[in-house]
């Protein structure tokens, strides 16, 4: 092929069901500012626009974690997002939290979308067969590309046991590199694009390994690449989270390589003018739980978010709530990246449900100190692992009564120098109770007299406020690098 060719393609990744405008971080020096971006329908007017300007050149990809992660999503097990996401006309997809319904009601909703789920990585625990088609083939401005998904491998491994049943998950390293090969030699493909949601640090060792990508477009890690990093002639990008970005990557192809490239990343400001069919769908969808979801509820002085790994506002906000539920020493939850920030001021119901909407009910465990070293241990490998195919987050597990001291740069297993339980040293045959939501607050292998209360989460948070008016979050530098 000696002729030259245009394409762009657009990514969409994390956007966790954020159906329309929500507050988002931006940094500004040493501060945080937040103001209103996104929505589906200011998106797909971005992807219009261009689709109108450059017809048959542009390519749209989902990255996923996008049908879970808001009140109208979850309450509607995923179905309320998928008109919209057929309207956005999406060109493939891979997938991550879209699993929380489990298997089966995922793949009702892969059926009924208008554009393939890809998962090279996906297997039936029965037959060792794929769930999904490991790639997809497609014609585009003259060129004949090839896409393959690789899903979140984490899902079988640190979920909840719901999210695999039936199925289980490699990483996909061994099963990208042949699917490459066939797609080059047998589809006799012009180029090839991978979405994948395993993470930026994992899919930057995967490129390194694998020869023949062009383009792989990351996900999972919420990271807002301003610009695209090349690791073996392939180019890579990630685009934020929430729906507050996408990412635009101009390609000019000569004699089937890419010969120069462009990329931006749109923040979905809230002055884009919203695309008016997918607007009325958000309404439609929204329209049920207005009401209940705008109450307010309480105020907080601290801007809640999740931005940062060792410890965030939002979470100790959370787990302030669970230790003012039950008499506990020490409180745990997952390090959950998700969740659009709440500005100082009014927090309503809906904020509430974007900062938990799995909404478990709130458990307790008597924990002996070796134990609460021994997990600490093992979630500091799962964040900072030097090998990123051992990296299995989420961030730092949130944490709230103990103060943990550590060396990011150790092996596992020991990273940490010490831990004080409630301002004391902790000892290794002490017991003490802990209270959290979730088996990734504290998993089913560690503990004793593991109990569930009749309490779930949102209902702790709205106990806290109704005691506590307005919520205090600073960050109390509970895990601490030295």
């Amino acid at each position: 092929m000696s002729f030259n060719s245009n394409l762009t393609i657009f990514q969409m990744n994390d956007s966790h069901a954020y159906f329309d405008l929500h507050n988002e971080l931006f940094w500004k020096g040493s501060k945080p500012v937040y103001r209103e971006v996104g929505g589906f329908a200011r998106i797909n007017s971005i992807f219009n626009q261009v689709r109108h300007d450059q017809p048959d050149q542009v390519l749209v990809f989902d990255c996923g974690d996008t049908i879970h992660g808001t009140y109208a999503a979850v309450k509607s097990k995923g179905e309320a997002l998928i008109p919209i996401l057929n309207e956005m006309n999406f060109d493939a997809m891979t997938a991550h939290w879209e699993f929380a319904y489990g298997p089966k009601q995922f793949m009702n909703i892969t059926r009924k979308l208008d554009y393939p789920m890809l998962a090279v990585n996906c297997y039936n625990e029965k037959n060792d067969q794929l769930i999904f088609k490991p790639y997809h083939t497609m014609e585009k401005n003259n060129l004949r590309l090839g896409i393959i998904g690789i899903a979140a491998t984490i899902v079988d491994k640190v979920m909840p046991t719901h999210f695999s049943e039936g199925i289980y998950f490699t990483l996909g390293n061994e099963e990208l590199s042949y699917y490459v090969e066939k797609l080059r030699n047998e589809e006799k493909v012009d180029m090839i694009i991978v979405i994948s949601h395993l993470g930026f640090p994992q899919e930057v060792k995967l490129a390194m390994e694998t020869e023949g990508i062009d383009v792989l477009l990351s996900a999972h890690t919420h990271n807002r690449l301003y610009k695209p990093i090349m690791v073996n002639k392939t180019v890579i990008i990630q685009s934020g989270c929430h729906g507050s970005f996408v990412g635009r990557l101009d390609l000019n192809i000569q004699g089937g390589k890419i010969k120069n490239f462009h990329h931006e990343l749109i923040t979905v400001e809230k002055d884009i003018e919203a695309d008016q069919r997918i607007e009325k769908m958000v309404e439609r969808n929204m329209k049920p739980y207005k009401d209940y979801l705008s109450q307010v509820v309480g105020y907080t002085e601290t801007g809640l978010n999740r931005n940062t790994v060792l410890e965030s506002t939002m979470d100790n906000f959370l787990l302030n709530s669970l230790l003012n539920q039950e008499d506990a020493q020490l409180a745990f939850s997952n390090g959950w990246r998700y969740g659009a920030p709440v500005p100082p001021g009014k927090i309503t119901i809906n904020d509430l449900w974007n900062i938990i909407p799995v909404n478990p009910p709130v458990s307790t465990v008597e924990l002996e100190g070796r134990e609460i070293w021994q997990m600490m241990e093992e979630n500091l490998e799962r964040t900072f692992s030097s090998d990123p195919y051992k990296q299995m987050g989420g961030y730092v597990k949130r944490c709230v009564g103990l103060n943990l001291y550590f060396k990011i740069e150790n092996q596992n297993g020991i990273r940490i120098q010490e831990i004080f339980i409630q301002g004391k040293r902790l000892e290794a045959k002490e017991k003490y109770k802990a209270v959290f939501v979730t088996s990734q607050g504290v998993p089913e292998k560690y503990g004793a007299k593991r109990e569930t209360t009749d309490t779930n989460a949102i209902d702790s948070l709205i106990n806290y406020l109704e005691y506590n008016k307005s919520v205090k979050a600073d960050l109390l530098g509970t895990i601490t690098p030295v």
